[in-house]
C-alpha cells in the first residue's frame, strides 16, 4: 500500500496533522484540504485511493459532498464525526461513505481502517470479473456497476454488496445477521434498523429503475429474500 495517496478533508489543522504523521509514517501519500468547498476538485484533481471527509467543514459539509461525489466516483470514504447524533445516519451510510470514525479517535484505529479499506478494494480490483443475473438486474462486480433492464442504477457499496448476496440464491431467505456479515466484512457491530434502512432504499433504486413490483421480499421476523 505504499505510495498510495490519502486525500484528508479537515478543517481542524491540528488533528489534519496528526494523521498525516501517522499516514505517512506508514508509507502513504497525503494531501489535506481544510474548506469543504475546494473538497471535489481535490478529489478530481488527485485521485487519491481514500478520502478521510470530516463530518462538519467551512462553506460545506461532509455529508453534501459525499453524496456529490458518488455522481462520479467509487474512492472509498471514510467519514469523521464528532456529533453522536449523527452515527446512525452515517452507520447507514445513506450518503455513500465506506466507513465512519468518531471523535476524539485514536490516529491508529484510522489507519488500520484505512489499511482493511484498501486491501478490500485491492482484493475486489484483484478478482476475476464477475457477473450475477437475474430478473432483468446485471450486476458486474469487478466494475461495481448496476443494471435495471438496461439502466444503470447508483448503489452504495453496502447496498452492491446487499444485493449481490441476495441474487447468488434467488429465493433463499437471508437473516439479517448474515445479511449483516455479507454487507460489512470489517465485522463492525450495527442495528437491525441499518439493514433495514439499506434495503428500502436499495428497493426504491430497482423499483425506480425497472418500474416494476418490489423483487426484495420481507419475511416477518426472519429477514429477506429475491422473489
Amino acid at each position: 500500500m505504499n505510495n498510495m495517496q490519502i486525500l484528508i478533508v479537515e478543517d481542524e489543522k491540528k488533528i489534519a496533522q496528526i494523521l498525516v504523521d501517522y499516514l505517512e509514517r506508514d508509507g502513504f501519500l497525503t494531501t489535506v484540504i481544510h474548506d469543504g468547498a475546494e473538497a471535489l476538485a481535490a478529489i478530481k484533481d488527485n485521485e487519491p485511493a481514500l478520502v478521510i471527509l470530516d463530518l462538519m467543514l467551512p462553506n460545506k459539509d461532509g455529508v453534501s459532498i459525499c453524496r456529490e461525489l458518488r455522481q462520479f466516483s467509487n474512492v472509498p470514504v471514510v467519514m469523521v464525526t464528532a456529533r453522536v447524533d449523527e452515527i446512525d445516519r452515517l452507520v447507514g451510510l445513506e450518503i455513500g461513505a465506506d466507513d465512519y470514525v468518531c471523535k476524539p479517535f485514536l490516529p491508529r484505529e484510522v489507519v488500520a481502517r484505512v489499511k482493511s479499506i484498501l486491501r478490500r478494494v485491492q482484493h475486489a480490483e484483484d478478482t476475476p470479473s464477475e457477473r450475477q443475473e437475474y430478473r432483468g438486474i446485471k450486476l458486474f462486480a469487478d466494475r461495481f456497476l448496476c443494471r435495471a433492464q438496461g439502466k444503470d442504477v447508483e448503489l452504495t457499496p453496502v447496498e452492491f454488496r446487499l444485493l449481490q448476496t441476495l441474487m447468488a440464491h434467488p429465493g433463499r431467505v437471508y437473516s439479517r445477521e448474515s445479511l449483516m456479515g455479507s454487507s460489512y466484512p470489517d465485522h463492525r457491530i450495527v442495528s437491525d434498523r441499518t439493514i433495514d434502512s439499506h434495503i428500502k432504499n436499495l428497493r426504491k433504486k430497482l423499483t425506480d429503475a425497472m418500474d416494476t413490483e418490489d423483487l426484495i421480499h420481507s419475511i416477518y421476523g426472519v429477514g429477506y429474500k429475491l422473489e
